[in-house]
């Protein structure tokens, strides 16, 4: 009987027995056990009594309920709209509050992805429920008001509140540099769309459509060109983002970090499990509020004659950015500057190069044409509104009358809308 050689007694694949593979099991097991119990980490009650009593904004969740009620047994717009937005403000305030409890735990470069795609969560959701009802002026219009009231006010509340405390304070000038560049070129790729719009435009077109929002009144190659020019920019936009999340977390990391000698480390008061939960559920409630909400906001409209673009471009961003006003005037208070506009210029560049294209991107797959040619009004004050911020941000400083500057840019405009 022939003996059997060593290489035919090894196995195929290096440790490969099943005294491994068992152990390779059994560890992963521990390590799904010790998650889902929360072993070393606030305990699953203490998380969730957190997340639902752990600020007094929750107390308005009890317009959620209310909201679904009234949208079912079609009360009044004003009630249905009214009952939607207030619904909208803690259930912001409880996607801030999940996300900066995850990214607490998961690092600085998996919290940065974890916030481009849930920090303006509200806006993403708000936008494709609007899309999806070919509301495309106020998909618009809520998108550029997200950008205008986190760069002029929110930053420009942080500046004067800041300012009422500190003579002068100080931020990393390299950074925000590079922010507010990239911010510039998101406001460029909204102006040649605009320009190409603008060469020899029908004269039945400016009289019946100005805004130049229906593909059935603009001839159909103009706006096949449009989406054309949209949809291959918002293509281009989404890899500059991603360029830009790697430049940000990674490559230049140094750039965007706080001083944080003088900072206290901050203790998760949720675990892992309890905030991916939390999280996932207060999306999916968002998603219904805010469908209801953009249902009702034409009767509204229509029936107590408040202008369209004013509440797309004033009303819907507030709400939907309430968490991140809070925090960043906050932050500005306790003289943490690069956090402030990491959140007023960071959340404004995730709009308009991450959601505004992705928004493009949704409707070109559902058939939903929409494109980055806005009103010329609307991109002339985007267009002011970076440029005051680029001008301000330049010195690497701040103070208080740098924010009454931002402040009164902010109301100029939605005064401007009001009587539009």
């Amino acid at each position: 009987m022939a003996s059997t050689s060593p290489s035919e007694r090894t196995s195929l694949l290096p440790n490969g027995d099943g005294r491994n593979l068992s152990e390779s099991d059994n560890s992963f097991l521990h390590r799904t056990s010790v998650l889902l119990k929360a072993e070393g980490e606030t305990s699953h009650y203490d998380s969730f009594m957190f997340f639902v009593f752990g600020s007094w904004v929750n107390v308005l969740l009890v317009f959620v309920p209310l909201s679904v009620i009234a949208h079912k047994l079609d009360w009044d717009a004003a009630l249905r709209f009214s009952f939607s937005f207030l619904a909208i403000v803690p259930l912001a305030s409880l996607l801030g509050t999940a996300t900066d409890q995850m990214s607490t735990k998961l690092g600085q470069t998996l919290a940065g992805l974890l916030n481009a795609s849930f920090g303006n969560a509200v806006e993403i959701i708000v936008g494709i429920a609007a899309l999806m009802q070919d509301q495309i002026v106020i998909v618009q219009n809520s998108l550029l008001g997200s950008i205008l009231s986190n760069i002029l006010l929110v930053l420009g509340c942080s500046f004067l509140a800041a300012g009422m405390k500190f003579k002068e304070s100080n931020f990393q000038v390299t950074a925000a540099q590079a922010s507010s560049s990239l911010m510039t070129l998101a406001c460029i790729t909204l102006i040649i769309p605009a320009a190409y719009n603008s060469v020899k435009p029908p004269v039945e077109t400016l009289l019946t459509n100005p805004l130049n929002v229906n593909p059935g009144v603009i001839d159909p190659e103009r706006w096949s060109g449009l989406l054309i020019i949209s949809r291959g920019t918002a293509v281009l936009l989404l890899g500059v983002y991603v360029a830009y999340l790697y430049f940000q977390l990674k490559s230049h990391a140094y750039l965007f970090q706080a001083d944080t000698e003088n900072q206290e480390e901050e203790q998760p008061r949720m675990n892992i499990v309890a905030a991916s939960i939390s999280l996932l559920l207060v999306t999916i409630i968002t998603a219904f509020c805010a469908d209801y909400l953009v249902a009702s906001i034409e009767e509204f409209a229509d029936r107590y004659h408040i202008p369209k673009p004013f509440i797309g471009l004033i009303l819907l961003p507030i709400v939907g950015n309430a968490a991140e006003h809070v925090t960043s005037i906050w932050m500005a208070l306790k003289g943490q500057m690069e956090l402030t506009i990491g959140i007023c210029v960071g959340s404004s560049i995730q709009i308009a190069a991450f959601v505004v294209p992705l928004l493009v991107v949704i409707g070109w797959i559902s058939h939903h044409e929409l494109t980055l040619f806005f009103a010329n009004f609307e991109t002339i004050a985007f267009f002011a509104s970076v440029f005051l911020v680029n001008t301000l941000i330049q010195d690497g400083k701040s103070n208080y009358m740098e924010g009454l500057m931002l402040l009164t840019l902010y109301l100029v405009i939605a005064l401007a809308f009001w009587v539009s």
